[in-house]
């Protein structure tokens, strides 16, 4: 008998306290609409921060990930609990496409949009494949040898620019390191959803010791408070359009990999917090996620992915309900759709992003050891030692091959790097030992 499309739902009757909400469960509607509201906010601070760091609007892109969620749910058939943010993987290569220098608008967004396209379009493709085949040879062509050096290089890659943009000045470089001791300490003297919301909590506090030391003592660069008086409650962002470059596209589209490895991780993580097997339909969210992508692209917004702070969250609650995650996409939708929300994230100060960036393209780093311990990756073989080596190394001198005129990019040539020498090298040393 064929499985319908989508789970079938059923009310929540057991106790918050001691039993968990499973993923076909649901809860009353106040209750959904709060858990909703504390997944946006869980997300907030990275999927914000993400548009910053490139130089795209944060409205839109809240306003994206809330649609993209929502979308999420109907593809996978509300058979996945996750939150589509936008993704950190994709900074590095729009980076290096649009030559963005970190501050203000990005003037060539039109050119890294067509580029983010194709990635969805590939990642889409790739959604289609494994619906047909299973997962079997996405595991075997990205181990996690593999996944977990890409991982590592995309916050390698962007090390040195986020230190150079916070270089500027003396008073810049000590806020900078204040808004990492900001986070970091919310991090690790906080606990529950307070430490859930760490990005969002230390951006603020720093935000506010900043003003405190410009706007107040006049040590740097004052605050201007201006366009948020001057903008609407409601309105529509800015939309953009893409244009189709070759370059750009052969630099960002290579990025699907890196979102096939984040969420083949957060499936299992997943699968082991419920207890259940959902790799069945892991077909559907690559899709889903590959679609969403090139649908924000289309109208100007960053790529998408799922995300590990929602996770985190459902890690937290033991509620892991599919129906709380359209509470979260409606919410994210509302703020979108604000324009003064948009002027408030734009006062945010250069040297209180350049911490924040500081701290989150550290976590992606140690987000690739972590995938090598927990898969206990043995480095005592000399194929799995050069594999991750000569990634590492590629990615964060950003050693970049060119094709006749395109430019592979520091991230991409290391991430087809590591899974060709994986392939060789590997291969070589399992044929050594069965000699």
């Amino acid at each position: 008998m064929k499985e319908r499309w989508f789970s079938t739902w059923q009310p929540y009757k057991g106790d918050l306290e001691t039993t968990p909400v499973a993923m076909n469960e649901y809860l009353p509607l106040g209750h959904s609409i709060m858990l909703g509201a504390q997944h946006a906010f869980a997300m907030f601070g990275a999927t914000v921060l993400a548009p910053l760091l490139m130089g795209f609007d944060p409205s839109l892109t809240m306003l994206i990930t809330g649609i993209g969620t929502i979308l999420f749910f109907l593809i996978t058939g509300g058979r996945v609990p996750s939150y589509l943010g936008s993704s950190f993987a994709f900074i590095g290569a729009v980076a290096a496409v649009t030559g963005y220098s970190g501050t203000g608008v990005n003037p060539n967004i039109p050119v890294a949009l067509g580029g983010i396209i194709a990635c969805g379009v590939v990642y889409a493709v790739v959604g289609l494949v494994v619906m047909r085949s299973g997962t079997a040879w996405i595991e075997k062509l990205l181990p996690p040898i593999v996944t977990g050096s890409i991982v590592m290089i995309i916050g390698l890659n962007l090390a040195p620019v986020t230190i150079k943009g916070v270089s500027s000045n003396s008073f810049d470089t000590w806020m900078a390191l204040v808004t990492v001791l900001c986070i970091g300490c919310i991090a690790v003297f906080t606990q529950g959803m307070l430490r859930h919301l760490l990005l969002l909590v230390g951006l603020i506090l720093a935000y506010v010791l900043y003003f405190l030391c410009a706007n107040v003592l006049a040590l740097g660069k004052p605050i201007d408070f201006a366009p948020i008086s001057a903008a609407a409650w409601f309105g529509l962002p800015t939309f953009h359009s893409p244009v189709f470059s070759m370059n750009a596209i052969l630099l960002i589209a290579p990025v699907a990999i890196i979102l096939i490895a984040e969420n083949l991780g957060h499936f299992k993580a997943v699968s082991a917090m419920t207890g259940q097997d959902i790799s069945p339909y892991m077909g559907r969210a690559f899709f889903a996620d590959g679609l969403c992508t090139s649908l924000s692209a289309l109208i100007g917004g960053t790529g998408m992915t799922t995300y590990a702070e929602n996770i985190g969250v459902m890690a937290a609650t033991k509620i892991y309900s599919t129906i709380v995650f359209v509470f979260a996409g409606i919410f994210a939708m509302l703020l979108g759709l604000s324009p003064k929300f948009g002027a408030v994230i734009s006062t945010i100060p250069v040297a209180i992003l350049g911490g924040a960036s500081i701290i989150v393209f550290g976590l992606i780093t140690i987000a690739g050891a972590r995938i090598w311990m927990n898969n206990k990756v043995d480095f005592s073989q000399n194929g799995n030692m050069l594999v991750a080596a000569v990634t590492l190394i590629m990615g964060a001198g950003n050693y970049s091959i060119h094709l006749g005129g395109f430019d592979l990019g520091g991230i991409g040539t290391a991430t087809f790097a590591a899974i060709l020498l994986n392939v060789l090298l590997n291969r070589s040393e399992k044929q050594s030992v069965k000699c």
